[in-house]
């Protein structure tokens, strides 16, 4: 059985571009003297849909678009893609296709509401564990969260004899998942002693990145094959059924329990004669450093944002730090260096070695550049608060006033050129609220937003690695971090060195760990306190901020939802 699992980039919304992509896909696979095609989770309408799912034109076009599909499905053919059924509610459903008809319908059993995702708010559960019955192999097919479950449909089919167990999905990705799920595939492979195949949805949708990485296990539990990551591809895959017998044989498990339903079995007709067909190679794809597959997942995400939307141009200030630097390299690599403005906007308090840092990497880049000081308009200001702010000693007030005036400056290019400003602030400095509200943090869209202050730098390594030379200057990587908008400032000035901050953040906001919790793994009781008392006052902050990439296991948005108005406090526990 040659199985093509065709890992494509769907688009939300957009039933026909997506149609269009996966007949394209089809007939790559036919060519390839595929038996068996696969798509991803809810390709017809891309994923996830959300609130689109509440218009009634929205599913009706989702199945005009599966039953065009299914035209261009030849007989002989087998495919498994997804779609939005209809059935007296809503379901997330796989379609099964053959000979330009819609065989069966699956409707997915597990729907997960948790982290980023809402499918209770749309969906209705299915039921049963159907099987197709194809050249004399009985092949289970599920969807996504079905596979995460040992007890689902995939046991009841591996116990009613399949020797196939297909899963299409929409998995999003954050750093390591990768290698996380291939652990769990590899145990259902092996604990069912069936192949599992595996096909992912590739691709960015607002905050969410698909890293594709669609993979093939064979009944031992051992990887077969493997899909690029981050990139549209067709994996072609032999699969030789006898090889689930014989691991059955040897492997008396699974005659200790009994399916508690029988699945049902979808025949599907014999249309065309065997062909002879010459061995395909596995394929696998090397699977990249932690740092690598964050820097892909960042430009995927940049690149489809502004290439789905429509947006054709970025503006980012350029301050000579590192934050800005590793934005800056993403957007050249996402977008192109002709697409991308860097604005330098220099005041009183920053350094040369910051201004030759951000013309250094201009040039290194290729990115066109743009110099607008800021000391005027803060002139400026301060005069015209001279009388309200009369006897008053100067402070972060006034700090932030540059910040705004940053701030107003990029939007007016923005407004000016319709270019999309892109804001420059990591992880750390939003959870703990070291920004500006209306000034660093404004912005179209947060390229870095979901990645901790010790992690951009390893991925600024990363891109010197990549380009194979100092693309980010040496002096950004080693400086000392400083918002420069005082004389002699550093980030150490307001929060803890960054290599105890950032671990206290990842135990607090993605782990749920307490202040106790925290103290009691090694950090100081009043670097914990402090922390927590930041990250917890600046939610309202972070409500207000642009949406950008998740790369961690739990990124602020639709991943971590803390209510702004709450009295419950770590700090006095």
């Amino acid at each position: 059985m040659r199985v093509a699992l065709a890992q494509i980039n769907t688009t939300v919304g957009d039933v026909w571009g997506n149609v269009e992509k996966m007949t394209g896909a089809l007939e790559r696979a036919v060519d390839a003297g595929a038996d068996l095609v696969a798509f991803p989770e809810l390709t017809v309408t891309g994923y996830p849909p959300e609130d689109l799912l509440m218009r009634p034109s929205f599913i009706q076009e989702n199945l005009e678009g599966l039953a065009e599909f299914a035209r261009a499905v030849p007989e002989g053919i087998v495919c498994a893609a997804g779609f939005v059924d209809l059935n007296g509610d809503l379901f997330n459903s796989c379609a099964v296709v053959s000979g330009g008809e819609v065989l069966h319908k699956y409707h997915k059993r597990y729907l997960p509401n948790y982290g980023v995702f809402d499918e209770n708010r749309y969906f209705r559960e299915g039921s049963g564990a159907p099987m197709l019955q194809t050249d004399g192999s009985l092949v289970g097919i599920s969807v996504c969260e079905d596979i995460w479950y040992p007890g689902g449909p995939a046991r009841e089919q591996a116990l009613a004899g399949a020797s196939v167990l297909l899963n299409i999905s929409a998995s999003p990705y954050h750093r390591q998942k990768g290698a996380f799920r291939e652990r769990m595939l590899g145990v259902r492979a092996s604990d069912y002693g069936c192949y599992v195949v595996f096909c992912n949805l590739v691709g960015g949708q607002d905050e969410l990145v698909f890293d594709g990485h669609s993979v093939v296990f064979d009944p031992e539990g051992r990887l077969v094959a493997r899909a690029k990551q981050f990139e549209e591809d067709l994996l072609v895959v032999d699969l030789h059924p006898s090889e689930s017998l014989i691991q059955r044989l040897h492997d008396p498990r699974p005659r200790k329990e009994n399916p508690e339903r029988k699945p049902e079995i979808v025949p599907i007709p014999d249309g065309r004669p065997a062909a002879t067909k010459s061995a395909s190679r596995p394929r696998v794809e090397q699977y990249p450093s932690e740092e690598g597959e964050v820097l892909e997942a960042l430009v995927l995400g940049l690149r489809d944002y502004f290439r789905k939307n429509g947006f054709s141009r970025a503006v980012l200030g350029l301050s000579g730090g590192i934050d800005s630097s590793l934005a800056a390299a993403v957007a050249v690599k996402a977008l192109g260096p002709e697409n991308v403005t860097g604005v330098l906007m220099p005041s009183r308090y920053t350094s040369d070695l910051s201004n030759t840092d951000a013309v250094a990497l201009a040039k290194n880049f290729g990115m066109d550049t743009q110099t607008v000081p800021i000391g005027p308009a803060f002139d400026a200001y301060r005069e015209m608060l001279r009388d309200a702010f009369k006897g008053l000693p100067e402070d972060v007030t006034e700090e932030n006033l540059q910040s705004r005036i940053r701030g107003n400056i990029l939007m007016a290019l923005s407004n000016k050129f319709g270019w999309i400003v892109l804001s420059t602030g990591n992880k750390s400095e939003m959870s703990v609220g070291y920004s500006t509200l209306y000034g660093d943090s404004a912005g179209g869209f947060a390229v870095i937003k979901d990645v901790p202050k010790n992690l951009v730098y390893r991925v600024s390594h990363e891109v010197n690695r990549v380009e194979g030379r100092e693309m980010i200057p040496a002096s950004v990587l080693d400086k000392e971090p400083s918002a420069e908008l005082r004389d002699d400032q550093r980030d150490t000035d307001s929060l803890p060195p960054y290599e105890v901050l950032d671990p206290i953040l990842e135990a607090y906001i993605e782990e749920d760990k307490g202040v106790a919790e925290i103290v009691a793994s090694g950090f100081d009781e009043d670097d914990v306190r402090r922390i927590v008392g930041l990250v917890d006052r600046a939610e309202y902050k972070r409500r207000q901020a642009p949406t950008g990439i998740k790369v961690t296991g739990r990124a602020f948005g639709r991943d971590r939802r803390m209510p702004i108005t709450n009295r419950f406090s770590e700090r006095q526990t």
